[in-house]
């Protein structure tokens, strides 16, 4: 489930972070140029022309059937924040108040349906 930016870049698609006209891509392994920012994690900054599209890309489902955007995955697990925009209907789901009216929580991915990527 990706909730953020990708670049692409040497025909692959990089999970990506804008800084300035720059942009910083993310790989598991290393590679040409990659330098290690923990481990299983290597970063290396493209400077503009060097990479094709910047896009970002927000993963949506439905839950019980309200809906709700992926923001990461664990195991067999999702973690969801839900884009409904009534608090009763959060609190029926039993979701936690993560900041004033944004509602999330954990749901068993066997239980989500609808899931689509959309590209901005």
């Amino acid at each position: 489930m990706r909730d953020g930016y990708v670049v692409t870049w040497h025909g692959r698609e990089y999970d990506a972070a804008p800084d300035g006209e720059n942009v910083r891509i993310y790989a598991p392994e290393p590679g040409d140029g990659f330098e290690e920012a923990r481990p299983g994690r290597y970063v290396r900054v493209l400077e503009p022309g060097e990479f094709g599209d910047l896009v970002y890309v927000r993963t949506t489902c439905s839950w019980r059937g309200e809906p709700f955007i992926v923001l990461a995955e664990a195991d067999s697990w999702l973690r969801l924040e839900y884009t409904g925009g009534r608090a009763p209907v959060a609190h029926g789901l039993g979701l936690e108040e993560f900041d004033f009216g944004v509602y999330q929580g954990w749901a068993p991915a066997h239980e989500v349906t609808d899931l689509y990527e959309h590209r901005v």
